[in-house]
This record gives C-alpha cells, sequence and structure tokens, in this order.
C-alpha cells in the first residue's frame, strides 16, 4: 500500500530549489515518515529569514535519492495535536523515518519538546529504520536514556570542520564512502553528553565528540549525524543571518554586516559550486560542494536500512 501523495502542512509552501545533483537508487518504491522538529512559529520564522522549512529540504533531499515512485508524507509533533499519524497511515505502511533539526533544546521543560520526545519513543517501538540530524540524534539519545546539554566550547555554525571517524565508525556502513576525517555542513549549539547503553559514537571532531552515532533500544535502531547532510552553503547563509545577533555575541562575527557579507558568501558558493575563487577563499572543497558526498549519510541509511526492510 502506498503512502498519501507528497504531503507537507499547509503553512510550509514549497520554495523554489535547485534539486541536489545525485544517481538515484534502484529499487522498489519507498513509503517515508519526515518528522519536522520545528514548531509553526519557527517555521515561519525560518520562512521569513529566505530560508527553506527543514522537512521541506529532507522531502527534497529523499526525493531526490529514492527510487523512482517514492513518497514523503510528513509530520509537526511539536505543533499541538501534530503528534498523530496522517489519515490512512499505520506504522505497517512506512518503511523509513527521517527527521529534521530544531530550534528546540532538548533538555527545555516545554510541551512541544515533550510531545516530539514522546513520538520519537513511538519511533523507536516501531521498529522502523530511522535516520536524522542535530536535534533529531540528541532526542533519539534521550529517548534511549543518554543526557543532552549546551556545548561548553560553543556554537559549531557553518561547517563541522574535520570530523573523524572512529574505529567503530570506519566499519560502519553509514559512513561508507566517507574518508578518515571530512567537513560538513553544520549549526548547532547542544551535544550528547552522555551516551545512552545502546548507542554507539561513529564519528566526532574537536567541537562536538559525537558527531555521528547508531543507536539501538527498543525494538528500533536509529542512525544519526550531529551535522547536516540535508543542507547545503544555500540553506546555511538563511541561518546565519536569523541568528546574528547570538554569532556577534559568541565572538564568531563582529557586527551585522559582517554576518551579512559572510551568508552571501554561502549562498553564492553554493548556488554556484564552481566559484574556485570563493570556496578557496572559505577552505570549502566536495565534501560539501559536491552533492553526492554531501548527502552520503542519507544515501547510505537508505541503501543499507530502508531498502533491505
Amino acid at each position: 500500500m502506498s503512502l498519501p501523495p507528497a504531503t507537507v502542512p499547509a503553512d510550509l509552501p514549497l520554495a523554489p530549489r535547485v534539486a541536489p545533483r545525485v544517481a538515484r537508487l534502484e529499487g522498489p518504491p519507498l513509503r517515508l515518515l519526515i518528522v519536522e522538529g520545528n514548531t509553526i512559529d519557527a517555521r515561519r520564522a525560518v520562512e521569513a529569514s529566505g530560508g527553506t522549512v527543514a522537512c521541506v529540504l529532507y522531502e527534497q533531499v529523499l526525493l531526490a535519492l529514492a527510487p523512482a515512485g517514492s513518497t514523503c508524507a510528513t509530520i509537526c509533533p511539536g505543533d499541538p495535536d501534530g503528534d498523530t499519524l496522517p489519515a490512512g497511515l499505520d506504522w505497517a505502511q512506512i518503511d523509513g523515518v527521517a527527521s529534521t533539526g530544531s530550534a528546540l533544546s532538548v533538555y527545555w521543560d516545554r510541551p512541544e519538546v515533550h510531545r516530539q520526545i514522546a513520538f520519537h519513543a513511538r519511533v523507536f517501538d516501531s521498529g522502523r529504520p530511522a535516520f536524522g540530524s542535530c536535534w533529531a540524534l540528541q532526542v533519539a539519545a534521550v529517548v534511549a536514556g543518554g543526557t543532552v546539554a549546551a556545548n561548553p566550547r560553543g556554537r559549531e555554525v557553518g561547517l563541522a570542520r574535520k570530523v573523524t571517524l572512529t574505529e567503530a565508525g570506519r566499519a560502519h556502513p553509514l559512513h561508507d564512502g566517507r574518508p578518515p576525517a571530512f567537513d560538513a555542513v553544520a549549526i548547532h549549539g547542544d551535544e550528547v553528553t552522555r551516551p545512552p547503553a545502546g548507542m554507539t559514537c561513529l564519528s566526532g571532531n574537536a567541537v562536538s565528540p559525537v558527531q555521528a552515532a547508531d543507536i539501538r533500544h527498543g525494538n528500533g535502531m536509529f542512525w544519526g549525524v550531529q551535522y547536516h547532510p540535508e543542507f547545503s552553503l544555500r540553506d546555511i547563509g538563511p541561518l546565519c543571518r536569523r541568528y546574528r545577533e547570538q554569532l556577534i555575541a559568541d565572538g564568531l562575527a563582529a557586527d551585522t554586516a559582517a554576518v551579512a557579507r559572510h551568508a552571501e558568501v554561502l549562498e553564492t558558493l553554493g548556488a554556484d559550486p564552481g566559484r574556485r575563487d570563493l570556496a578557496w577563499r572559505l577552505g570549502i572543497d566536495h565534501d560539501v560542494l559536491d552533492d553526492a558526498r554531501r548527502l552520503t549519510e542519507i544515501r547510505n541509511w537508505l541503501v543499507h536500512q530502508v531498502l533491505p526492510a
């Protein structure tokens, strides 16, 4: 049975974007559920800053990678009454669950956080193959018994540099095709501080010791990354503008003009990866500029977890 046609909530219009330049996987059509981590107010703030809402980015990436005919449905459990599967859809009809990042922190005592923790516990209970980035990794770790806190080393914004595979990561299919160390698009201020019993750390760097993990809990298995393979440089530019005051307060930028200049360079290079002058200025290479390499972990999850199931 197929999922309903690809859907996002009515407040999330698709923004015009260039589809990722990747090869589509072969196989039967997949039925994928996307879990949006942001509340409706945060989604509106993303659009107001010129960005694209996280679940829309995931849908575009998943439909570019997944076999022809694959479909996506989206759920927003941070919203009141937003934690119910779409009408006519049950867990048996879902081949995989992909969860986005969020502007929330998992240690906040707020209803929108509690709802999402409870929903991700249901994902583990369902036994469906699950993947997620940033906030999603942190929520999965908390559900499985770990802890998350603000990173004392500060925010990691723009790029996670020198993400290095652990011994377990070098042998794990999540990182198939990755070199021993690489860069990735990232923006976060929190980190996993105490791994749950069922977690294996797959990569880390100087800012965040946990950059990727395999978490096994209850009936399910979650593969997650702290960075954002679904983001291109086009997506990180608007986020820099949105958080400009925080970037200045953290000493990452001198003033709002500096943030605006940096965001413009990121967006320009993201739109035209052939700009060697800008790539040289920012110290960015094919880890980020080549869509196929950037999306390595999402593709590997589909290949090794979703398609076999």
